[in-house]
């Protein structure tokens, strides 16, 4: 018996179905439930639900979608039970790209002209006209296809959006990272889990030394592999900017073997894309290696476009970071290293030991003492010995700030908050947090300012001028004032229970007429500061000249002091500071503070003066009662007599 064949006649119009399609409900149910399946289903589950649909509706005892691949069939998906492919049925309709129907088989081209052509091919049951089950199959194939496509898009839609939502995640991390090196390696590790490969690599273009810099660098030591930039693949993208990808059994002459075989390793398939900086300029490279499955894809290369992307302006910010970080740590040791205390009397080594041990804490700090004294360099000293140093220090003049003011600088204030107000602004506290606060002159804030004050220093929340948002704030608070607060809360002017709050460190700071040693080490160290600016040699001091500065009593402490040396250094003709380059600058004798006070009988006020002289020639002698009796002209048994006299305490050393 001839072998039966038949061959499809597509209608007048492509899109029309047959009559037998038209009218039957079965299997225009089908068509509509291909479309659901599109909709709903990956490609793996897809196939195999239509594929049942189609055989209940053709109908079929099996029905299978057969694919070519170097000139052999293979079944790609099917429904019924397995039977053998016509073989010569399937090549004839590729051939011919169109349907074909023979001895019980029909079969209908999917993406002939595709690079991976399929065939869909279905077994009619032996009552089944062939041309009549060929038509049906046609029409429900070609339907098929259609839903197969957007079955496709859809797919590669819910892909991209899953790469896309992943992407998010894995970026968000990469935007708060702080290191690079931690970045670097987040960033391989993130990439390969995303596009399931084998390595990944960042390369960083070090221009100047024409080299990459790949990090990570699994199976080098330290992590690190450096090439020249012109080295296979990776250079290539370099320098053109261009994506570049090597599939399996394609050719891979331009793999860098010389890397393989330094890493121990063998690279197969390579996909490879620059990373850009923000004005577009090509700054490194993201190389993945390896697909675990197959080659990389069209959606592999996109996300990692998309990574690379995230990944520059994350690797630019985190290095903008660490650059930034390592300028504000450069300015805050060169901030540390101009605050010294300068000085070797007792009293100043004993400050100097007590702020080494409170720096440490967090505890609040009272600093007392005259004008000029040094509160301010204490205050910074204790702020950059502190955990606190990288954090800022801000300094408050209670005493240059109207009582209308200082709650506003101090706790800061919202827009339309008083008449002025034009926009909201945060106070010194906010300002402060995470640092230190000094608050100068303290005994200068008015009681209401004292009470609000007291609220913060307790709560640790500020709440801004006209607001009503509590604003958390980790502030270390150092107050100083040169009045006597505990005679102002004895006379209701200091509140009592802030005075104690602040006063939990108190530090006195002397005189600078009670640490005479230290008056020619401060003038020596500030001399050299001044005529470094100056751009002069070092001024020296006349015997004379030290004498006369060991013998003022510094009114204006360290500061006249300060500005003292400050003018030798910029109007000083010669080198030699003498007795008189000081007179113009020294206070004179009727101006200065009286030794004693003025209400004393004359007897009285002798005593008080010789006390008080022989006080200082011991501090000069640093104790030394020897060296005092011979700056007194004195012997030391003669010295002492006259201390017993005056009721002095005796000390020897």
């Amino acid at each position: 018996m001839a072998e039966s064949t038949a061959v499809w006649s597509p209608p007048q119009e492509p899109s029309a179905l047959p009559e037998s399609l038209r009218t039957d409900p079965a299997r225009l149910a089908a068509v509509v439930r291909f479309w659901q399946l599109a909709t709903q289903l990956d490609a793996e589950r897809f196939w195999g639900a239509a594929l049942d649909e189609l055989a209940a509706a053709l109908p079929a005892d099996y029905v299978a979608l057969a694919a070519a691949s170097a000139g052999r069939w293979h079944v790609a998906h099917q429904s019924g039970r397995s039977r053998p492919l016509p073989t010569d049925l399937l090549a004839d309709c590729l051939d011919a790209d169109q349907p074909r129907g023979r001895s019980g088989w029909v079969a209908a081209p999917i993406a002939a002209r595709s690079t991976s052509p399929r065939v869909v091919v279905a077994n009619l049951p032996g009552r089944e006209p062939l041309r009549e089950g060929l038509a049906r199959l046609v029409a429900l194939a070609g339907i098929l296809n259609d839903a197969s496509g957007a079955q496709r898009s859809l797919d590669a839609l819910r892909r991209r959006l899953d790469r896309l939502e992943a992407v998010m995640q894995i970026t968000a991390r990469w935007y708060q990272a702080q290191d690079t090196e931690e970045l670097l390696k987040e960033m391989a590790q993130a990439a390969t889990r995303l596009l399931r490969a084998d390595r990944a690599s960042i390369f960083l273009w070090d221009r100047r030394a024409k080299s990459l810099v790949a990090r990570p660098a699994l199976g080098v030591a330290g992590g690190e592999l450096r090439i020249p930039d012109d080295t296979g693949i990776v250079g290539q993208v370099i320098h053109t900017g261009e994506t570049r990808r090597v599939d399996l059994h394609a050719d891979q002459g331009e793999i860098d073997r010389q890397v393989d075989t330094r890493l121990r390793y063998e690279t197969k398939t390579l996909l490879c894309v620059p990373l850009r900086g923000r004005e577009g300029e090509v700054i490194g490279a993201f190389e993945m290696i390896n697909k675990l499955v197959g080659n990389f894809t069209d959606e592999d290369e996109a996300a990692l476009l998309e990574l690379a992307a995230h990944a520059s302006t994350a690797l630019e910010n985190t290095q903008e970071r660490a650059e930034l970080l390592k300028s504000r740590q450069q300015l805050t040791d060169r901030a540390a290293e101009q605050v010294r205390l300068v000085g070797a009397s007792p009293a100043i080594e004993a400050l100097r030991s007590t702020i080494g041990r409170v720096a440490s804490t967090d505890l609040a700090v009272l600093i007392l003492g005259e004008n000029g004294t040094g509160k301010e360099v204490v205050s910074q000293s204790i702020h950059y010995l502190s955990q606190r140093r990288e954090r800022p220090l801000i300094a408050v003049n209670c005493a240059a700030i109207s009582e209308t003011l200082i709650e506003s600088e101090l706790f800061g204030h919202e827009k339309g908050a008083f008449t002025d107000a034009r926009e909201s602004r945060a106070g010194k506290f906010e300002l402060a947090s995470g640092g230190t606060l000094f608050l100068d002159e303290i005994g200068d804030l008015s009681l209401a300012g004292q009470a609000k004050l007291l609220r913060v220093l307790e709560d640790k929340i500020v709440v801004r001028v006209g607001g009503s948002q509590a604003i958390p704030t980790d502030t270390r608070v150092i107050a100083a004032t040169n009045q006597d607060l505990a005679a102002m809360v004895r006379a209701k002017k200091f509140r009592e229970d802030l005075y104690f709050r602040l006063n939990v460190v108190t530090l006195v700071l002397p005189p600078l007429r009670d640490r005479a040693d230290d008056v020619l080490l401060l003038a020596e160290h500030f001399l050299g500061e001044f005529c470094a600016r100056a751009r002069r040699r070092p001024l020296r001091f006349s015997p004379e000249a030290r004498r006369r500065m060991q013998q003022h009593t510094w009114p204006g402490n360290v500061r006249e002091l300060r500005n003292l040396m400050e003018r030798l250094a910029f109007l000083l003709p010669g080198e030699r500071i003498e007795a008189d380059d000081l007179a113009f600058a020294l206070a004179p004798a009727g101006d200065q503070p009286p030794l004693v006070a003025g209400d004393l009988t004359l007897s009285e006020a002798t005593d008080k003066f010789q006390s008080e002289y022989i006080r200082k020639a011991i501090g000069r002698a640093r104790g030394n009662m020897s060296d005092a009796a011979e700056q007194l002209g004195l012997h030391r048994s003669n010295l002492y007599r006259k201390m017993r006299l005056l009721g002095m305490e005796e000390k020897s050393r």
